[in-house]
């Protein structure tokens, strides 16, 4: 016992040095641990049903399970402020926590060893869940996790209580200690003290255990070989001197998060908890400008459970803790994350949209506000996943923001209003049409064709005249699909500017291939005008365009539209004549394979 913190700390050195590489399965159990500790307090604090929640419910169901097809099972000892797996630490409450760590919560109610077996279904993981932060039965007093596991008997889930320990070790002293020297006998706790019951009830069958007709004395028995006894080990000196290490290296903030904890807990004058409370205000704002979002998550899920913690407080102190809460979104405090987060573009950001998604929808404009200032996208999709959920009953902000000449902010006010897949957005967003940001204008067209999938497309037409090829023949596609009606009217201002002859000749076919299908025959008198009108100024590029409208007139093949190939192929130049005979074959074509289909304006079979 005499061996120093110095010399400890170099033996732990060379043990792991010696270990090497990690074991796979010790890997894993930490990675799962993990993610329990994130799911049961997303649970606690935000409820089953969140989708924060859920998410990693699912995450953790998953990790879980794939553990266990490989393991067999996930079993662990219970120490008041870290979880065991052989002599390996395998969770620790964080030095950075401000809330009730796992290990605390399943020590206090008395576990001291848990093991899930596979088969584990997602129905017990819930069960497990529930009664791990409590939320089962409000009308029952029996809150205490292992009266609840207990009353379920899964197979799939075991427990090891102190109160069997400490029954175990009854004339038995030093039958077990619940740290890393369990590992020597290569079995559980519940595998051992189901053994030491075995034993126990054989020595009092036969009145002696020494084999020599003697009976031995508890003393003794304590000396047998398969009892473990208190002696104390280098690396357990080296593990010792480490807490003691970490311990004086903790973050002072840490103590400071503990102690507030404390008199949370426990402190009943009225006017001590009032300045409390005013504290915690503090706290929550010094967090915010310093980006610790981790640890403004356990603080705020602290306070969010201070009334279960406290139910004896006054309607006064109640009235105070709801004003901390809802403040959490004030503009002054939204300007503080965003001051943090453009000065430190890579910041850690874990925790952050759990801390925003725990903003009251009041704080909707202050939130659109950061969104238009972020200057990193990362951060950006951040806040646009908060808006999507807080704003969905309050989105007049969103809407206004769509004017905004900032292009990114207005791209990710689009996202969202695509989220909520609402058609009544869709007028705001055709008012984006001429935005001088080609990207916007690409999502407008998209927002059109998702929100409003038919009816007019007159909003779509001025897209078509864009100066990026891009929207235009976004816009095209929509029209060609055959959802939508343009009267020809809204088709004339494009079709007589003077650059229009001059679009490449894919283009043009494509803007006559949407007006067939959103005017049909209100466009033939245009069609049948360029194949029989003479032209004296550029006259190759209007006979190539009379040459087009033949082309869409004979996939038109209504009455109207033969009629009209008709007069072209007597009236028009040798090319257009030569077209409207191929057309009028086509029309022939298909009035044969589709004779139903061809009718008249009037809607009469032709």
């Amino acid at each position: 016992m005499s061996t120093n913190i110095t010399s400890a700390q170099e033996m732990l050195a060379a043990a792991v040095a010696a270990r090497g590489a990690e074991d796979p399965e010790i890997v894993s159990i930490k990675r799962v641990l993990k993610l329990l500790d994130k799911t049961a307090k997303s649970n606690r604090t935000y409820g089953s049903t969140n989708p924060v929640a859920q998410k990693f419910s699912q995450q953790f169901f998953e990790e879980l399970t794939a553990h266990l097809a490989t393991y067999g099972k996930l079993s662990f000892l219970v120490q008041r402020t870290a979880l065991l797996y052989k002599e390996y630490v395998v969770y620790q409450e964080e030095q950075d926590g401000g809330g009730e760590s796992m290990a605390f919560k399943l020590y206090a109610d008395g576990i001291r060893e848990l093991i899930l077996h596979q088969g584990l279904t997602q129905h017990d993981l819930e069960f497990f869940l529930a009664s791990l932060w409590g939320g089962l039965d409000p009308t029952k007093d029996d809150d205490d996790i292992v009266t609840r596991i207990w009353g379920k008997n899964l197979s799939t889930i075991s427990i090891t209580t102190a109160e069997e320990v400490a029954s175990a070790s009854v004339g038995h002293e030093g039958f077990v200690r619940l740290d890393s020297s369990l590992s020597v006998s290569g079995l559980t706790l519940r595998e051992l003290i189901d053994r030491e019951k075995t034993r126990g009830k054989h020595v009092l069958g036969n009145g002696s255990d020494g084999g020599d007709g003697t009976t031995s004395s508890p003393h003794d028995r304590r000396l047998q070989a398969g009892h473990l006894g208190y002696d104390v080990t280098e690396e357990e000196l080296a593990a010792l001197a480490e807490e003691i290490e970490a311990e004086s290296r903790q973050d002072p903030l840490t103590y400071i998060l503990d102690a507030l904890t404390a008199i949370l807990v426990s402190e009943t004058s009225p006017t001590l908890l009032t300045k409390l409370f005013s504290l915690w205000g503090a706290v929550i704002e010094s967090l915010l400008r310093e980006g610790k979002w981790t640890v403004l998550e356990s603080v705020l899920g602290l306070l969010h459970e201070t009334d279960a913690v406290r139910p004896d407080i006054s309607e006064e102190h109640t009235q105070q803790l709801a004003s901390i809460m809802n403040g959490l979104g004030r503009t002054e405090r939204i300007k503080a994350i965003e001051n943090y987060l453009n000065r430190s573009p890579d910041a850690n950001v874990e925790g952050l949209s759990t801390v925003l998604l725990m903003m009251k929808p009041d704080a909707v404009p202050a939130l659109c506000a950061l969104l238009a200032n972020l200057t990193t996208p990362t951060h950006q999709a951040i806040v646009v996943e908060a808006l999507t959920i807080l704003a969905k009953d309050r989105p007049d902000p969103v809407a206004r923001g769509l004017f905004d000449r900032r292009p990114a902010y207005v791209r990710n006010l689009i996202s969202i209003l695509l989220k909520w897949d609402s058609p009544r957005f869709v007028e705001s967003i055709e008012k984006l049409t001429r935005y001088p940001d080609a990207q916007v204008r690409r999502e407008v067209v998209r927002a059109i064709g998702r929100l409003r999938p038919n009816g007019s497309g007159v909003k779509l037409v001025p897209l078509t005249n864009d100066v990026d090829e891009n929207v235009r023949f976004s816009a095209l596609k929509l029209l060609i699909s055959g959802h939508y009606t343009v009267p020809f009217a809204q088709w004339a201002p494009l079709l007589s500017e003077t650059g229009f002859m001059d679009r490449p000749i894919s283009e043009r076919r494509a803007i006559f291939q949407a007006m067939r299908v959103s005017c049909g025959d209100e466009a033939i008198p245009y069609w049948q005008g360029l194949m029989t009108a003479w032209a004296w100024t550029n006259r190759r590029k209007k006979e190539e365009l009379a040459v087009l409208a033949a082309e869409t007139l004979g996939k038109l093949a209504t009455s109207e539209a033969v009629a009209a190939l008709e007069r072209g192929s007597k009236k028009g130049t040798s090319a257009v004549r030569q077209a409207c005979g191929v057309a009028l074959l086509q029309t022939v074509k298909h009035q044969r394979q589709h004779p139903a289909a061809t009718q008249t304006t009037d809607g009469e079979p032709s």
